[in-house]
């Protein structure tokens, strides 16, 4: 029979990850390759341009935009502070007087005649890239992009918000199906990454960010909670620009689904260690998962798995798969046949189907191909 094929989704304790930190504008780089780098790492800096305000002087100072150069204090080209005169005017033997001030510190761009406007541009955006993992530069791009390699754990999830974090890894859950609630987070879960079981509370995670958590990696959370948390519903854009003070991982789906064995497990036996997650989620095309990378300490091993490149994981009876659309989205479950002839869904299309019984019940159904993923461990 062949096999089918859908995204998979990885979860596995030995593996090759590579990511690659890339700069917006070229900048510096500040490793060189072959250096082992910690996640806090700095690896490349580079400066944005800074923001442009308009300044109307002519306004300011009631005069003609024409008239503007002579009350000009300050040149193109002249660096300025917030709240520093750029112009000003006397009448009337000085009775009336009248200044224009800078909104903000930076660097006079342009003065018009034609106007009477100024534009200053403010202070330079620094942006700073970490290494995100604990591992070894493999590749540097001139000045602006270095590739980091790690060896370790790779675990993905199901959705995520929040972007890069890292921390030490703290279990919180003592078993896959326990609750992360306000009560379990304390002032010393600060800059760690929390590992729940099966739900987190929306009290809970309003503590989370309240205390500094780095990251919380949990199998679920009511979608009500979520878009209360984020302040608007989560739709189906890309995730992982919010700036909410900490990264949630969501290893199952939404509801109260207990976290899967195999990932609490793994979890588990690297309790105390450093981890990296990130909650940058697309489920559209060109498919972004959140993820947790424990990265190891060992000499790579022979039986490493090398995920730089994602390839489309095969589909065989016996394969253990979530699946990803409602009424079972988030179950866990394992295929049991895959039939060669088209089936006829509920929407009256003709698909390729999957007969997979589901781990927590026992109960066998059928569900389209399109709506499982395999685990890859």
């Amino acid at each position: 029979m062949a096999q089918g094929y859908t995204p998979g989704l990885r979860v596995t304790e030995e593996a090759v990850i590579r990511r690659r930190r890339h700069l917006p504008l070229p900048g510096t780089v500040h490793v060189r390759v072959g250096e082992t780098v910690g996640a806090h790492t700095l690896v490349a800096s580079t400066e944005l341009p800074g923001n442009v305000f308009n300044v109307n002087v002519a306004n300011e100072l009631s005069c003609r935009p024409d008239e503007v150069a002579e009350f000009l204090t300050v040149g193109e080209g002249d660096a300025v502070e917030v709240g520093q005169v750029i112009g000003e005017s006397k009448a009337f033997w000085g009775i009336f007087h009248s200044i224009a001030r800078s909104p903000v510190g930076g660097t006079i761009e342009s003065i018009s005649e034609v106007t009477g406007q100024a534009l200053v541009r403010g202070e330079p955006l620094r942006v700073e890239l970490d290494a995100y993992l604990d591992g070894t530069v493999v590749e540097v791009e001139g000045d602006e992009a270095v590739t980091v390699e790690a060896r370790g754990a790779l675990l993905q999830g199901i959705l995520g918000v929040g972007g890069e974090a890292y921390g030490e890894l703290m279990m919180i859950a003592s078993d896959p199906a326990d609750e992360l609630t306000e009560a379990d987070i304390d002032e010393g879960c600060a800059g760690r990454v929390l590992v729940g079981g099966s739900l987190i509370t929306l009290p809970g995670l309003r503590r989370a960010a309240e205390v500094g958590v780095a990251g919380v990696v949990v199998g679920a959370i009511n979608d009500a909670d979520l878009d209360e948390f984020l302040g608007y519903p989560l739709g189906v854009a890309v995730t992982g620009q919010e700036s909410l003070g900490v990264t949630l991982v969501l290893t199952e789906g939404f509801g109260k689904l207990p976290m899967a064995a195999r990932t609490f497990e793994i979890l588990g036996e690297r309790e105390g260690r450093r981890a990296s997650v990130n909650g940058a989620t697309q489920i559209r095309a060109g498919v972004i998962r959140p993820e947790v990378i424990i990265a190891e300490t060992r000499a790579p091993g022979a039986g490493d798995e090398s995920v730089a490149d994602d390839e489309p994981a095969g589909m065989d009876p016996g394969s253990e798969v979530r699946l990803i659309r409602e009424p079972w989205f988030g179950e866990l479950a394992t295929v049991t046949a895959l039939p060669e002839q088209l089936d006829t869904i509920e929407t009256e299309a003709h698909v390729r189907v999957a007969r997979v019984r589901l781990q927590r019940t026992g109960e066998e159904i059928t569900v389209p191909r399109a709506n499982v993923e395999v685990i890859q461990r």
